[in-house]
């Protein structure tokens, strides 16, 4: 009889035990968030630690997620795995707002939603290709050279056209168009030597008034590159050497992962949910 009663304390502690680590909230030290981008039709986005998601609670966690199809991640927030590139930013936010409001307002369930996620996706990228090519098609020539003359693929002629180098038309900042282009082809046709971002004062075969991040970094990156990139714009474009713009430059950004550090520190832990996943909306607006 004790040990029919001793296998029956046994198993409950073990069924409670799980239910507690199904339920718990990720540790302090384990915070997802990454980076706060602000609000977008309502709902927070957040760029969040999509390894640390898929370690500590969903292990099939990729791309994004919102609340309709994660009960784990907070009510009108959006996810955005870190892991991805600068060039799939747009089209997975597009998708994840899509995808929770088809399942949000309609019930819909989740693949349902996620197959008009993905059409929507591609018309996205059409589109992009389409006014990458376009813009492309109207540049003049440009030269191969950064700003102090150096020219890194010496058979290179001086003036040279730009040709599928840009892949998404980010938005227009100060007067100035960011653009992601596909980083490894500056790197072999143009310009050895191009990383994470550049700005047409700093390279001149980028044309007047626009701002390149390169598409292979990770999406939490890019706003430092944006802001980081506008400044040493502006600082040159009054007379300042390209050095000491640059270290301008890279106060901003420490200013701003300091600003972002403190938003962090202020989320709430990341509760464990069962079920970790919904295949159905519950029509909550």
């Amino acid at each position: 009889m004790k040990k029919y009663l001793l296998l029956l304390i046994s198993i409950a502690f073990l069924l409670s035990s799980c239910k507690e680590k199904v339920n718990s909230p990720v540790s302090a030290g384990d915070n997802v968030y990454r980076y706060y981008c602000g609000e977008k039709d309502g709902f927070k986005v957040w760029i969040v630690d999509g390894a640390l998601i898929r370690k500590n609670i969903f292990n099939e966690f990729v791309y994004g997620g919102n609340d309709q199809r994660y009960p784990f991640v907070p009510l009108n927030e959006i996810w955005i795995d870190n892991s991805i590139s600068s060039e799939e930013y747009e089209t997975t936010l597009a998708h994840e707002i899509n995808e929770r409001n088809l399942m949000a307002r309609f019930g819909m369930t989740y693949f349902d939603a996620h197959d008009s996620s993905l059409a929507l996706e591609l018309v996205m990228r059409r589109d992009y290709l389409k006014v990458s090519s376009v813009h492309e098609s109207i540049l003049p020539r440009v030269s191969p050279i950064d700003f102090d003359s150096t020219q890194e693929i010496e058979d290179l002629p001086d003036m040279i056209k730009l040709k599928n180098i840009y892949r998404v038309p980010l938005r227009f900042v100060s007067g100035v168009k960011v653009w992601v282009v596909d980083g490894y082809a500056v790197r072999r046709d143009i310009y050895p030597d191009f990383g994470f971002s550049g700005n047409d004062r700093a390279y001149h075969f980028i044309p007047e008034n626009e701002i390149w991040i390169d598409g292979s970094i990770t999406c939490e990156e890019t706003e430092y590159s944006i802001a980081l990139e506008l400044k040493e714009r502006e600082k040159m474009s009054h007379g300042m050497l390209y050095d000491s713009a640059y270290v301008e430059a890279v106060k901003i950004t420490d200013k701003l992962r300091a600003a972002n550090q403190e938003l962090i520190l202020k989320q709430k832990p990341v509760i464990k949910t069962n079920p970790i996943v919904r295949d159905t909306g519950i029509k909550i607006q």
